[in-house]
């Protein structure tokens, strides 16, 4: 008699499990839905990376693109606009870091450690003023370089007045530090991508 009762017990666990597993994949199944919502859909996926061919960008000129909802802006800087950058001691500057997402974060605010791959022409930095958010103007400021009477490169932020050099670094205002270089990478040598 104690054969039939031990074997009874046995096939009620077995019946216990099974429907336990089969609850907790009925929930899982039931809650996939719900779970899944909550990732980015394809557009936000799309913005987490950003390629631009620099080709078309002539010396001088310097566009706005939108990355992760910021603007970036992209530099094709004059041979002045890079001599007046390399000419600044960093002795000099307001915040002596890079502010490079590229370098080492101790790494000194040298022009050479605010653009990437030695490509010392093309400038790509986050067009937000470090002060409070607001755009910088382009060509602008006490630091752009100045040949023949225009001013190249440099940035503006004419809502509390700091002034960027031609690196993109804060020379002059309340703006506490340089403009930061985002991640980003060469593909080809003239193609790069942000993020």
């Amino acid at each position: 008699m104690s054969t039939i009762e031990h074997t009874d017990v046995t096939r009620r666990d077995f019946i216990y499990i099974a429907t336990g597993v089969v609850g907790a994949a009925g929930t899982a199944l039931a809650l996939w839905p719900f779970i899944n919502q909550m990732n980015p859909d394809a557009s936000v996926l799309a913005l987490a990376s950003v390629e631009l061919d620099l080709a078309p960008i002539a010396e001088g000129q310097g566009i706005t693109i939108k990355w992760r909802g910021n603007p970036v802006f992209v530099r094709h800087r004059t041979q002045a606009e890079i001599d007046a950058a390399k000419a600044v001691k960093t002795e000099e500057l307001v915040d002596p870091l890079a502010r490079n997402a590229n370098v080492k974060e101790s790494d000194p605010a040298t022009d050479e450690n605010r653009v990437v791959g030695g490509k010392e022409q093309y400038l790509i930095m986050m067009g937000v003023c470090t002060h409070l958010g607001c755009v910088p103007i382009g060509n602008d400021g006490d630091y752009a370089a100045l040949v023949d009477n225009v001013k190249q490169g440099g940035w503006f932020c004419p809502c509390h007045g700091s002034h960027y050099d031609t690196a993109g670094r804060i020379r002059k205002g309340p703006a506490p530090q340089n403009l930061p270089v985002p991640v980003y990478s060469y593909l080809t040598d003239t193609k790069i991508k942000i993020g």
